[in-house]
Order: C-alpha cells, then structure tokens, then sequence
C-alpha cells in the first residue's frame, strides 16, 4: 500500500469522528461553525496536546504518569519566582521552568526503572510533591505576570493562530517521526509491547524508559508555559486533573494502556474530540455535571471499542492461523 494510503487509513478514523462532532455541534447550535469558536480551540489546547503526546510515550512503553498536571503547575509556579521574586530575564526563566519539569519527569522514570517500583506509585507521589511545592513557591498566591509570556497566546497576524499552538503541533509530528521513524522510537514500542524479550535481544531498555519519563515532565513543564501565557498569571493550581484528560485523549487516540502500540497524531485528534465535545456542550448550555457524564461515557465507550477492536484482531490472526495449517 502506497504511504500515504496507509497514513490516511491510520488517521481517517479519528478525523471521521471529529468532523462529526463538529457537524452534530453545527445542527445543534448556531454559534458552533464560527471563527471564535475555532479560534477558542486553538488557543485553549496547547498546553494539553503537549501533555498528551509525552504521556502517549510513557503508556507506549507500559508505563503511566499521574504527575503531569502537578508538573504543570509546578512549571509555572518556577517561572513565576523566578520572574517576580529572582528577577532573572525572561528566557532564563523559562529555561528553568522546563528544567524542573525535565528533573521532576527524570526522577519519576529513575526511581521507577532503577528501583522497579510501579511507575503508578511514583507518579503518584510525584503529583503530590510537585503540587506542593507549586505552593510553598507561590505562597498559594495566585502570581500575576502580566504579557510576560503573552506572544505565545496572541494569534499570529496573517496566520490567525496563537504561536502556542503551532509550536504544539510541530512538537506531534516530530514525536510521530521519531516514534514512527527511528531506533529510539521502535525500542519504545518493542519494550512496551514485550520488555524481556527485547532484554534478551541485548538491548538496554533503562535508558529509553527512563528518557520517555523525562520528556513527558518536560512537555508538561511547556504546557504550564503555555497555560500561563494564556492566563497571564502562575495558578498554583494549574493542571488539577490534567494527567486524567491527557489519558483520556490517549485512550480516545487509540493508544493501549497496556503498552505497544500508540500514535502521536492520534492522541492529538483525542485532544480536539475533547476540546470540541466539552465546547459544543458548553455552547448548548449543559450544566458541569452532564459535561463530564457524556465526556466520561466517550472516554469509556472508545477503550471498550479499542478492546474490542484488539480482540477481534486477535481472533481473526488465531483463525486464520489454524486455517494454514489444515
């Protein structure tokens, strides 16, 4: 099959079910199909995408990460003291802000790998720890920064979208590449898919496991850039709940939670299935509780057909297999 056949039969599925929300959402409200409402899309799902695509690397490989909101949060809060209290320039800042979230994605992958403690765990108490230490840093005071990050969130004249999101969505493909088109992303997938057996072929997989860890830190500690750009302030509680969105968008993507299989530009698409369902519900007037009831029955809906899809795969493979041999 020519590439780009294949490559629109691996994405064609979840833009199919994208462009229908969108056209559901265009019937049901008025307001939807606007330039405001795309523009709004654009500019409230960066941060998230980038959260999601190091997470789709970490599930890739078996793991999990629950720190990612609490990572968030922490970026910012660093950025913020670092602005207001140390004084230091802007790229400085910044600087440190995605370090300590690379360090605190690090030390999540190390303890994890090193001591074989379930990533789930160390996650856990990572989502803690970074959370309060946003707080002892913020003095659990809202910092307000002002147009400190705002280039980031303006829509780029001529182009009409926010440099935030451009930068998202070139940080997807070259992850997409990488996962797809190097050593380093075929080990991750070999790993996550049956670890042992690529121990036993002489690859070291510590240092993949770990590195997978770290980058989704540091894409969590950008996302918290961008969600101070767009806010203009350091919320010590940015990114409460974030990690289950972003695994959220991941399952939607089609990514297994049991390791081995998963697409970047997939888990994009389940960002803007989110975005646009908890949008369009919004614009319908649906009270908080029924938004997070139909969004939970989607999310739940999309790993049951996942697991049903995989199933169904495996049984036609033993099917076919048996048949061969008769």
């Amino acid at each position: 099959m020519p590439s780009w056949k294949r490559y629109f039969s691996e994405y064609a599925g979840m833009l199919a079910i994208w462009l229908g929300l969108v056209g559901l959402f265009t019937l049901l409200s008025e307001h939807f199909l606007t330039t405001a409402t795309f523009a709004s899309l654009a500019n409230q799902i960066p941060a998230l995408t980038v959260v999601a695509a190091g997470m789709t690397l970490v599930i890739i490989t078996a793991g999990i990460d629950l720190s990612v909101g609490s990572i968030l949060g922490l970026s910012g809060a660093v950025f913020g003291i670092s602005l207001l209290s140390w004084g230091l320039p802007l790229p400085i800042a910044f600087l440190l802000a995605l370090g300590a979230g690379t360090l605190a994605g690090w030390i999540n992958g190390w303890i994890s790998v090193r001591w074989k403690v379930p990533s789930f765990i160390v996650t856990l108490g990572m989502l803690e720890i970074a959370r309060g230490l946003s707080y002892l840093a913020t003095d659990s005071q809202t910092m307000y920064l002002g147009g400190a990050l705002g280039s980031l969130s303006r829509p780029i004249p001529g182009i009409g979208l926010p440099a935030s999101f451009l930068i998202a969505v070139v940080i997807v493909l070259a992850l997409q590449f990488i996962l797809t088109r190097t050593v380093f992303g075929r080990h991750l997938i070999a790993i996550g898919t049956n670890e042992q057996a690529v121990t036993l072929a002489g690859v070291r997989t510590a240092g993949p496991r770990i590195a997978v860890f770290a980058i989704a830190g540091g894409l969590a500690a950008l996302g918290g850039l961008f969600y101070t750009s767009r806010l203009g302030s350091a919320d010590p509680n940015a990114g409460v709940g974030l990690e289950l969105s972003a695994i959220a968008a991941v399952v939607i993507g089609g990514t297994s939670l049991m390791g081995g299989r998963g697409s970047i530009i997939n888990s994009f698409f389940g960002v803007l299935i989110i975005a646009t369902l908890e949008t369009g519900l919004a614009q319908l007037g649906a009270s908080e509780p029924i938004k997070r009831v139909i969004t939970g029955g989607v999310i739940v809906g999309a790993a049951t057909l996942d697991a049903c899809r995989t199933q169904f795969q495996g049984g036609v493979t033993e099917f076919l297999r048996r048949l061969l041999k008769r």
